[in-house]
């Protein structure tokens, strides 16, 4: 006799989305100098009836949560796990803009490594095309 094998924490979210019948969610992500245009990705991504997470910082931007170097360094590498969670969470990731840095390479790298499928704004900068 064979025993059904226990869902992994990945199945389970699968299937607690399945079961609340929560809409499809899209991290997206890029470089923050896109602020604009990921807000404009965001608008056309729920009107089209999904749930959207995406950067809530742009540390490039002054602001006092960020001005010590030191707090900025920390504050950098709990957003980076922030993110990385956003994209677990994600069914699929939007890349926004004509750029792509080491940080969003590594997120696109992360998202690919966990099965989400990858779109791009500009299917061009695709580091895996």
């Amino acid at each position: 006799m064979s025993y059904p094998q226990p869902l992994t924490p990945e199945e389970q979210l699968v299937e607690a989305k399945r079961q609340l019948s929560l809409p499809r969610i899209v991290v997206i992500c890029g470089s923050t100098r896109f602020m604009t245009e990921m807000a404009e990705a965001d608008l056309r991504e729920t009107t089209a009836g999904k749930i959207v997470v995406k950067p809530g910082c742009d540390m490039k931007s002054p602001h006092e949560l960020w001005s010590d170097p030191l707090e900025a360094e920390s504050l950098k590498a709990r957003l980076d796990d922030l993110h990385r969670a956003k994209i677990r969470l994600a069914d699929e990731v939007l890349v926004v803009g004509d750029y792509i840095g080491d940080s969003t390479r590594a997120e696109i790298a992360y998202a690919r490594s966990l099965g989400r499928p990858v779109r791009f704004t500009h299917p061009e900068v695709d580091p895996d095309a």
